[in-house]
């Protein structure tokens, strides 16, 4: 049996009433051509650094995705299964095919979900695909998807090309010394990549070893470690932060205290 095609309507985003679908239309196709200007992206510096293919689908587009690996956890995936790391350092999946195919079988999950809006675009705007995802194709799928990462033209450096990106963030931990970020520049490449301070690791005290990543926050900035030495030591990693051309914060907000 043929598998089910996405059909991907242009106009999918906009208003259903056809006066304001209209007005929408005109707006976007008078800005579908200027160039990306991202503060914050979510990229990785490491990308842009060493400009290496990306890595399998499963590693692509289900392991890091967390809005994908926790719909399928709370349909009963096992998040080791997905190949994600265990706390206890246990065995986990590594076998990125095994993982894509539990993927396929669970896809139908993803109806009606951003996460299957943003996947089937990539599909067909970056790979051309526009077969849905499902068991009977997941191997096929896996297969193309692996040669076309394998081009040049998929590339993180050719990408930021082909996107008509200007500036596009990365997510950087308040205590990352962004050697990527200095690997970017020094390569002489024209792109431009900027960090964004991410201080979850050193203003929640559920993070994981929080009260070392305190010390280390106070000593790498030659502060105390008082309260005003690390309302400090903040001020000089952000500092540090904009000069090499960071221009946004990204805090995670703390858990809802639960209803009493």
């Amino acid at each position: 049996m043929k598998e089910e095609t996405m059909a991907l309507h242009p106009d999918r985003l906009f208003p259903v009433e056809p006066e304001a679908r209209a007005i929408t239309r005109r707006l976007y196709d008078g800005i579908a051509e200027l160039p990306i200007v991202s503060p914050h992206g979510h990229t990785e510096p490491a990308w842009y650094a060493t400009d290496a293919a990306f890595p399998d689908p499963a590693t692509l587009f289900v392991k890091p995705d967390h809005y994908v690996t926790r719909m399928l956890y709370s349909q009963g995936v096992k998040l080791e299964a997905l190949g994600i790391q265990r706390r206890d350092g246990g065995a986990v999946e590594t076998d990125g095919r095994k993982i894509w195919r539990l993927f396929a079988e669970n896809f139908f999950l993803f109806a009606g979900t951003p996460s299957r809006l943003w996947f089937e675009h990539s599909m067909e705007s970056i790979f051309g695909i526009t077969e849905r995802l499902g068991p009977k194709n997941a191997d096929t799928l896996y297969d193309r998807i692996s040669a076309d990462l394998a081009t040049p033209r998929l590339r993180p450096r050719a990408l930021y090309k082909t996107f008509n990106i200007e500036v596009i963030a990365t997510t950087d931990a308040a205590l990352d010394d962004l050697a990527h970020h200095d690997a970017i520049r020094a390569s002489g490449w024209k792109g431009r990549v900027v960090p964004t301070y991410r201080p979850d690791a050193v203003i929640d005290p559920q993070a994981e070893k929080f009260a070392e990543n305190l010390r280390r926050l106070v000593e790498v900035t030659g502060n105390p470690l008082t309260w005003d030495g690390y309302l400090d030591a903040h001020r000089a990693r952000r500092a540090w932060f904009k000069e090499r051309g960071a221009t946004a914060t990204d805090h995670g907000h703390p858990p809802r205290a639960p209803k009493t």
